[in-house]
């Protein structure tokens, strides 16, 4: 004997959940909810997760960061930060700089689980995983977010590229290869030899 079904069960009975196209999470959102360490950034909108680093590229951070450590430090200038650390610079770009510097000025960006605005310096040790978005994307939202100061250091060609902020666009400012010193405009005094970060 075939059963209807009342109305008063249809209604109890639970829709299954559909998530409208407005309910969708947005890449921001589905950010956030990545838990602590995850080596991902949101990359014009979208979230790239990266393979960790090799051990010259490593060796690099390590030893650049160092010298610009210990210059902030001696003078009392701000924080340097090494990866993974977040880096929000607009609701699309969310990065992980290598190494960073924030001054004593901009202390207020560091707020409790990320960096909520551009730091003053930002360098970037190029990796085949990473150099498009670190010469082209990446680039132009430091650029555009007001980082006065963007080192791109190339393992593979031992060279360290400095550009400068001068209004809304980067202008290099110096290049050294395989050999030399590069000094930073923003923290005047501050030479780095290139023996001292490459093996």
């Amino acid at each position: 004997m075939q059963t209807e079904i009342s109305s008063r069960t249809l209604r109890a009975a639970k829709q299954p959940s559909i998530r409208r196209p407005e309910q969708r999470q947005s890449a921001l959102e589905r950010f956030l909810a990545l838990p602590e360490g995850t080596a991902c950034q949101l990359i014009a909108g979208e979230l790239f997760m990266s393979p960790a680093p090799i051990p010259l590229h490593q060796y690099i951070v390590v030893h650049l960061s160092m010298q610009l450590f210990k210059f902030v430090e001696a003078a009392s200038l701000g924080q340097v930060f090494v990866s993974p650390i977040d880096v929000r610079l607009n609701e699309r770009s969310i990065f992980q700089p290598d190494i960073l510097f924030i001054s004593t000025e901009k202390a207020a960006l560091i707020g409790e689980r990320m960096i909520e605005g551009p730091p003053d310096l930002v360098a970037e040790v190029l990796s085949p995983s990473s150099a498009y978005h670190d010469l082209r994307t990446k680039f132009r939202v430091y650029e555009q977010a007001g980082v006065q100061e963007y080192w791109i250091v190339d393992p593979e060609r031992k060279s360290v590229e400095v550009f400068v902020s001068s209004g809304s666009k980067f202008q290099l400012r110096q290049e050294a290869e395989a050999e030399g010193a590069v000094q930073s405009v923003l923290l005047q005094g501050l030479s780095v030899d290139l023996a001292d970060i490459f093996p």
